[in-house]
C-alpha cells in the first residue's frame, strides 16, 4: 500500500504495522523478536508509533503487556482516552490469528520505513544541488552520507527515546554476565595494554603519537595484523607517508621474525625462506587492504570506506600528512578540523580508528623527555576529539648509557596511556625488537630472543 503525497506516493503498510501491534497485544512475548530492530519511528501512524513506545517502555519495566495495562500506559501519557482507546486496542489484537509470524511483519515494517528515509534523503540531496550552494566536495559528502545514514539503518536527524537505548544497553549487558570476559570492543593484542585499556571501543578514536623513529607505524601495524588474524574482519590501511610494498615488508618482517636489514638485502637463510613462506601464506590469507595515496582527504577516505565489507578497523599513517579538502589556510585549523572529521568517520563506521601522529620538538627541549599532551603538533583540538591518546616513548632513543643499559633499553619500550575516555591512564612497559619491527607484550615468551646486532656472530 502507499499513502498519497500531492503526486507522489509514500510506500506504507497499514497492514503490517497493525499485525505487529497486534501479535505483541495476543502474544507480549513475541515483543523480543522486534526489539532492537524496529523503533516508534518506523511506524507511519502516529497512533501505532505511541503505542510500540508504550509497549517498549512495558518492556523495560518487565510489566506484562495487555489490552489493560497498555491502555493504562497510553492514558497516562496522554495518547488515548479510555473509551476510544480500548476499541482500538482490541481491534488491533483481533486483526492477526497468530503472533507466529511478527518478525515478517516487523521485516516489512521496517522496509516500508527505509524507504520513506531514502526518499527523504533523496529530497534533501536534490534541494540542495538545486541551491547551488556550498563547495562540491562538501555536497558530494553530505550527499553520500544521507544514504549511507540509510543503508546503515540509521537516522542521523531524529532524536532516539531513552526506552529505546537503554533496551539496547539492557541486552547488551544481558549479553555481557552471561559471557563473562569477553568484550565488544577490539583488543591490541599486547596483553598488558589490553588490560589498562580493557578494548577500544567501537566509535574510537586513537591517537598514537611519537617522535619519528619511535616505532609508531610498526605499532599500529602489529596490532593491524593481529586484529586481521584473531577476528577475520577487514583493516583498512591508509599510508600516506611510505609506499604499500614498503609497509607490506615491514609487516612481513615482524611475522616472519625476520631482520628487517636482511629484508633489504636479500641476504637469507635457508630458515628465513621458510619463514618468509609462512608468514606470506599468513598475511595474504588476512583481510588488510592497503591504501598509499599521498594526498588523501578524509571525504576520500569516507568514499573508499563505505565499499569495504565487514569492516574491523581503520589505520591512519599519519594524521599531520592528511589535507582536508577544504579552503583552510589556517594549518592549525585545518588539522582540526581533520581530527573532528576522523572523530565522526569512527563513530558512523562503528569502529576503532587508529591514526599516527606527529609529536612537536617539546621533549627535545626537556629534562624529562616523556612526551605529553601538549606536545601534539598542530592543534590542540588533536587532544580533545581523540578517546585515546597512546605515547611511545625509548628511553634508548635521547640517551647515551653503558653497554649492557644500551641493550636493555633497546629491547624495551614504554606505551604512555596519556588519556583514556573510557577508563585508567598510566604507562605501560613493552618489548620492542628493532631487527624485526616488532612489539610485544613482555609476558609474551612465543617471541625469539632478539638476536645479535646485524651482520655479526
Amino acid at each position: 500500500m502507499a499513502l498519497d503525497l500531492g503526486a507522489q506516493k509514500l510506500p506504507v503498510s497499514l497492514e503490517a504495522e497493525q499485525a505487529v501491534l497486534g501479535s505483541i497485544l495476543i502474544k507480549p512475548e513475541s515483543f523480543e523478536s522486534v526489539a532492537g530492530k524496529l523503533v516508534a519511528d518506523d511506524f507511519y501512524i502516529e497512533e501505532h508509533r505511541q503505542i510500540f513506545a508504550a509497549m517498549q517502555t512495558m518492556f523495560l519495566q518487565s510489566r506484562r503487556i495487555d489490552t489493560v495495562t497498555l491502555l493504562n500506559t497510553l492514558i497516562k501519557g496522554g495518547a488515548y482516552d479510555e473509551q476510544s482507546g480500548v476499541a482500538y486496542l482490541r481491534s488491533l489484537a483481533e486483526s492477526v490469528p497468530s503472533a507466529a509470524n511478527i518478525a515478517d511483519y516487523g521485516k516489512i515494517v521496517k522496509e516500508k520505513a527505509l524507504l520513506r528515509r531514502l526518499i527523504a534523503a533523496c529530497d534533501e540531496i536534490s534541494a540542495t544541488a538545486y541551491a547551488e550552494s556550498g563547495e562540491i566536495d562538501a555536497i558530494l559528502d553530505s550527499s553520500a552520507q544521507k544514504i549511507f545514514d540509510v543503508a546503515q539503518k540509521q537516522d542521523s536527524k531524529d532524536f532516539r527515546h531513552i526506552s529505546e537505548v537503554m533496551q539496547v544497553v539492557y541486552k547488551d549487558l544481558q549479553y555481557k554476565s552471561e559471557h563473562p570476559g569477553e568484550v565488544s570492543g577490539v583488543k591490541t593484542g599486547f596483553s598488558e595494554l589490553d588490560n589498562t585499556l580493557v578494548q577500544l571501543g567501537k566509535g574510537d578514536l586513537v591517537l598514537v603519537g611519537a617522535r619519528p623513529g619511535m616505532g609508531k607505524t610498526s605499532f599500529v601495524m602489529n596490532i593491524a595484523v593481529d586484529v586481521a588474524k584473531k577476528t577475520g574482519k577487514a583493516v583498512a590501511c591508509f599510508s600516506l607517508e611510505m609506499p604499500a610494498e614498503q609497509l607490506a615488508m615491514r609487516m612481513l618482517s615482524g611475522e616472519a621474525m625476520v631482520d628487517s636489514r636482511a629484508m633489504r638485502s636479500g641476504q637469507f637463510s635457508d630458515t628465513d625462506w621458510e619463514n618468509i613462506a609462512d608468514a606470506t601464506i599468513a598475511l595474504a590469507g588476512c583481510d588488510i587492504l592497503i591504501d598509499d595515496t599521498a594526498d588523501i582527504t578524509p571525504t576520500d577516505m569516507k568514499a573508499k570506506l563505505r565499499r569495504v565489507k565487514n569492516l574491523g578497523m581503520v589505520v591512519i599513517d599519519y594524521l599531520q600528512l592528511m589535507q582536508s579538502g577544504k579552503s583552510i589556510e589556517n594549518r592549525v585549523q585545518e588539522v582540526g578540523d581533520i581530527s573532528r572529521s576522523l572523530k565522526i568517520m569512527a563513530k558512523d563506521f562503528g569502529v576503532p580508528i587508529l591514526c599516527c601522529a606527529q609529536l612537536s620538538r617539546g621533549p627535545e627541549g626537556r629534562t624529562v623527555k616523556k612526551p605529553m599532551l601538549s606536545d601534539l603538533r598542530d592543534s590542540g583540538s588533536i587532544e580533545q576529539d581523540a578517546d585515546i591518546v597512546l605515547f611511545l616513548y625509548r628511553d634508548e632513543y635521547y640517551k647515551d648509557v653503558d653497554p649492557k643499559a644500551q641493550v636493555a633499553a633497546a629491547n624495551t619500550a614504554e606505551v604512555i596511556i596519556a588519556k583514556n575516555r573510557h577508563g585508567a591512564v598510566g604507562s605501560v612497559t613493552m618489548g620492542w625488537n628493532a631487527q624485526y619491527t616488532k612489539f610485544r607484550s613482555l609476558e609474551d615468551n612465543g617471541l625469539p630472543e632478539p638476536p645479535p646486532p646485524y651482520g655479526q656472530a
